[in-house]
Order: C-alpha cells, then structure tokens, then sequence
C-alpha cells in the first residue's frame, strides 16, 4: 500500500469518527427484502445522501446506485427527467412505485414498507447528523462530488459495503466520481463481536459462525468477510483490496 494511499486512509478513518460510525451495524435489520433492487440516485459526497446510505447499510437493504455527481451526464439528467428537478437523494422503489426526494422522508419510508424499526432523526437530532455529515465530507475534501471522464459499463458493478468503512468509502468515491452503477451489496456488521478489527474477531472470537445475509454471501464467495469487495461481471473480475480495486476501476473504465 503507497504512502499516499495510507494517507488516504487515514482521512476516511477520520471522516467515520465524525459522524460516529454509522452505518456498520445491522442489529436490527428490516423484516423483508424487495423482490426488484431500489434504486438510488446520488452521489457520495452529499451529506443527506450519506444519512441514505447509512440506513440503507444498518436496514441491511441493498440497492443499485446510480451516480450522479455534480457535472454528471450519464444518470443526473435521468434523475432530472424522472423527478423534476436536481435534488439528491432520489430514490425509486419498482416494487411500489414510488419515487420521492428528502432523506428524512425515505429513511422513513424504507423502514414502513420493509419492516424496519429504524426511524430519520428529526428537529435539533437532525441537525446534528447532517452537521456530522457535513463535516464528514469536509474530511475527505468532498471526494465523490464531481464527475470524471469515463466508459460506461454494458453492466452494473457489484460492490459488497458498509457505510462507514474506510477503505469502502475510498472505492464509492471513485465509483461515483466515474459515475459508474453499481449494486451495493450492504455487508454491515451483524453483531457486536464484529465490531472492531477482524484481528480483534479473529482472537477473542474464533469460533463463532458469521453472521449477516450479505456476509454470509460474501464468505461462501469469496472465501473469508472483507469489505470492499468488487464484482465486474463486464470482465469476470473479483477482487478485494482497496488501492488494487481503485487501480482496476481507473485502469478499465477511466477516459
């Protein structure tokens, strides 16, 4: 790993702590999944689209992406089509269809129609996690707010996530400053002997099975839970790692 990728690393460890490491627990995950994927138009920089993400990573919901960075060409002008206007987050839900703006409102919304106990914050409670959203993004110098040159994919990606990991955080940038769909496979941590290290796991807690929907698919795929963990099903790559993915993502798709 490059020093300038530590470096890297460091600032998104740092971006987590602002916002207080949400979106690494599923303790509580919704009582049903979608039959057809959601999808989300967003972009990783946004603070409100981040609050999405981090319900999204603790309901154990997943949903297909669909960047839409500022300067974007290639979802934005969908969005805007659809919705009527350029507001992020902007979620579409096949199941339902419904199609709605505001964070607070999909949050909720998420949760009553899948069985989820988790509910937005409102009044001063809000304004705190959008202050610490805000100042997460400051920490990784809204990284995932522009777009780049790129080739689209004939297929979306897959990446296997949660919210606040660092080294996930660094991929979705990318992914989002390309503008490159993908399905995020939300792999949050399923129980508390999960959190921290997987040194910490791997030395208190050996024998315990894994648990989580999309960890448990993640293991029997790959062979051990590590996060992030990209699929490119446009080129039959696999592969864990974030500086080698970030290097994959530039080396195949950047113009």
């Amino acid at each position: 790993m490059s020093v300038v990728h530590q470096l890297k690393v460091v600032s998104s460890v740092l971006a987590s702590t602002a916002r207080g490491w949400r979106g690494s627990l599923s303790f509580r995950p919704t009582t049903r999944q979608p039959e057809q994927l959601l999808r989300l138009y967003e972009f990783e920089a946004s603070p409100f689209c981040r609050l999405v993400r981090e319900a999204l990573s603790e309901m154990d919901l997943d949903v297909l992406i669909l960047p839409c960075p500022s300067g974007g060409e290639r979802f934005r002008p969908e969005a805007v089509n659809l919705g009527g206007k350029a507001l992020f987050p902007y979620l579409v839900d096949p199941n339902t269809g419904r199609a709605m703006y505001e964070s607070a409102d999909i949050i909720d919304y998420l949760a009553e129609t899948y069985g989820g106990q988790l509910r937005a914050p409102r009044g001063l409670r809000r304004k705190a996690a959008i202050a610490a959203s805000v100042t997460t993004s400051l920490f990784r110098a809204v990284r995932g707010l522009k777009a780049a040159p790129s080739k689209a994919p004939d297929e979306p990606l897959a990446l296997y996530s949660f919210e606040s990991s660092p080294y996930s955080r660094l991929v979705r940038e990318r992914l989002s400053e390309l503008e490159l769909p993908y399905v995020l496979h939300n792999t949050a941590k399923a129980r508390w002997e999960d959190v921290g290290p997987p040194q910490i796991r791997s030395t208190f807690f050996p024998q315990l099975p894994v648990e989580g929907r999309n960890r448990v698919a993640l293991l029997a795929r790959a062979g051990r839970v590590q996060v992030p963990y990209l699929v490119d099903p446009n080129t039959g790559t696999e592969m864990f790692e974030s500086d080698a993915i970030l290097a994959y993502l530039d080396r195949t798709y950047a113009a």
